[in-house]
């Protein structure tokens, strides 16, 4: 029950993430949430494999902290590739008149 809790903790600050962050317009709307998602879930786990106590709070602190900074973290990065991506398209477009070209 409690991994339940983790994944829709993560689900929220990929949320966040995703809408408090530059360069939303540049992935797709679920990448972001599910980045959250699976780190905050895969961490849980594997502390609790390691005898991490799910009572306890440091569990939690350490998985919810996690999920925000790959969120955080990824969803600048994929933004700041993305961007640079498209111009490098659009400057070669411009050049040769076709993607194929180049």
């Amino acid at each position: 029950m409690e991994l339940l809790f983790v994944a829709l903790f993560g689900v929220v600050i990929g949320l966040g993430a995703r809408y408090f962050l530059p360069g939303r317009s540049t992935q797709g709307s679920v990448l972001v949430p599910a980045i959250g998602t699976v780190t905050a879930s895969a961490l849980w786990v594997g502390l609790t494999w390691l005898g991490w106590d799910w009572a306890g709070g440091w569990i939690w602190w350490v998985s919810l902290a996690a999920a925000c900074a790959a969120s955080v973290s990824l969803n600048l990065v994929i933004s700041r590739r993305r961007i640079h991506a498209d111009q490098r398209m659009l400057q070669r477009l411009a050049k040769t008149g076709s993607p194929d070209t180049a």
